[in-house]
C-alpha cells in the first residue's frame, strides 16, 4: 500500500517544475503582445492621416464677408435672412482669419521663435494658448449635415492630425458640437472618451464665450452640405 503511495507522490513533484514552466512562458507572451500592443498603439496615433482636398480662394473669402454683411443688415432692418455658405466659402474665409502658423512645422517654435509645440503649462488659459498656437493646419468638409475638421498640430516638433466629424447645433445663443467620431492620427477615439472631451472644452471658461453666437444670429447647423446660419 505503501509503495503504490510513494510513485503517485513522485509524479506531482515532477509535475510541479512543467506547470511552472507553461506559466512562465504564458507571462512572457502576454508580456510581448502587451509590447506589441503598445507599439502599433504609438504608430497609429502618430501617422498623419491624408488631407482632404479642399479649394480656396481670396474671392470666396471675400463672397463671405458681403453675405455676412447683408444678412447683418437684413436683421437690423427687421427683416430675417439665411446665410448660405458651401465648402469652399467656409475654408476660404478659415483660411483667411484663422492665426495659424504653418511655416514653423516640425520645429516646435511658435511665431516668436520660442517654441510653439505643447508644453506643459500652469493654468488653463495658458494651456489653451499654446493650442492653438501648436495649429499648423484647418480644413473643414460639409457632408450632408455633419462638419468633417481636420486639423493638423504641433506636438513637441512632430507634427499630428486630429479628425472630428459631428452635428452643428446652436443652444441658447452658443454654438454647440455633438461628436459622432473622431481620430488621432489613425487611432479612432472612443466615443465615450471623445464626448467627454468636446463637452469639457466646450463647458470651459476660456472657450465658453468664444462660442457665443452674434445676438442677431438664432440658428446655425449644417444642411445639404451648406453651412446654414439664420438671422432674425
Amino acid at each position: 500500500m505503501n509503495a503504490a503511495i510513494f510513485p503517485k507522490s513522485g509524479n506531482q513533484d515532477e509535475g510541479q517544475p512543467a506547470k511552472a514552466s507553461v506559466l512562465r512562458i504564458g507571462l512572457r507572451i502576454v508580456r510581448w503582445a502587451t509590447y506589441a500592443v503598445a507599439i502599433v498603439t504609438l504608430l497609429m496615433v502618430f501617422h498623419a492621416a491624408p488631407a482632404p482636398v479642399i479649394t480656396t480662394n481670396p474671392q470666396a473669402a471675400a463672397r463671405v464677408e458681403q453675405k455676412v454683411e447683408a444678412a447683418e443688415q437684413a436683421a437690423a432692418s427687421g427683416r430675417g435672412a439665411t446665410l448660405q455658405l458651401d465648402q469652399t466659402e467656409v475654408n476660404s474665409y478659415l483660411a483667411s482669419h484663422l492665426d495659424i502658423y504653418p511655416g514653423t512645422a516640425n520645429t516646435g517654435e511658435g511665431p516668436d521663435g520660442k517654441g510653439g509645440g505643447l508644453k506643459e503649462s500652469g493654468s488653463s488659459a495658458e494651456q489653451v494658448e499654446q493650442m492653438r498656437s501648436a495649429v499648423r493646419d484647418v480644413k473643414v468638409e460639409l457632408v450632408e449635415d455633419r462638419v468633417r475638421a481636420y486639423v493638423v498640430f504641433d506636438f513637441h516638433g512632430k507634427d499630428m492630425t486630429l479628425q472630428l466629424e459631428g452635428r452643428l447645433a446652436s443652444t441658447n445663443g452658443y454654438l454647440r458640437f455633438e461628436p459622432v467620431s473622431g481620430k488621432i492620427g489613425a487611432m479612432p477615439i472612443p466615443t465615450s472618451a471623445l464626448e467627454t472631451a468636446v463637452q469639457k472644452m466646450m463647458d470651459s471658461p476660456e472657450n465658453r464665450e468664444k462660442l457665443k453666437l452674434p445676438a442677431e444670429m438664432t440658428d446655425l447647423r449644417i444642411e445639404n452640405g451648406e453651412l446654414l446660419a439664420t438671422y432674425r
